[in-house]
């Protein structure tokens, strides 16, 4: 199933009911879908009190336990730079194929209280944010 099928959201509520699954694990693919469904998915999450990990900072900013994956400023500079190295006359082919470099981590703590999930000190010692407190 993706994100994409129509009747998704539904569907994988039921399998959560059902299943009686107890957490996800939310990655990359999809990406597009992913971010027009963020929203539902985080309700899903928070509806059945289900810890989960999102592959992108955004999900842990709006509401969502935990967050690794690439930088996605840094993502986002590293491909201006090859947009204006092509603007320059580069060959697109010519150019190095690029990795993530740098990661991040992100607990939200607010919630971690709100589905009865304690973070360990020593994993809150290496987040590289922690959200404690709802935004201003």
């Amino acid at each position: 199933m993706t994100l994409l099928d129509r009747g998704w959201s539904q569907t994988l509520r039921d399998q959560v009911v059902k299943e009686r699954i107890g957490g996800l694990i939310n990655g990359t693919g999809g990406f597009i879908g992913l971010a027009l469904n963020r929203g539902k998915i985080l309700a899903l999450v928070e509806q059945n009190h289900m810890p989960a990990i999102y592959a992108t900072t955004a999900y842990a900013d709006e509401g969502g336990l935990m967050s690794y994956g690439a930088n996605d400023p840094e993502l986002f500079r590293r491909g201006a730079t090859m947009v204006d190295k092509i603007l320059k006359g580069a060959k697109p082919a010519d150019l190095p194929v690029e990795q993530a470099m740098k990661f991040e981590f992100v607990i939200n703590l607010i919630t971690a209280k709100q589905i009865g999930v304690t973070i360990p000190p020593n994993v809150l010692a290496r987040a590289d944010k922690v959200i404690k407190d709802a935004p201003g």
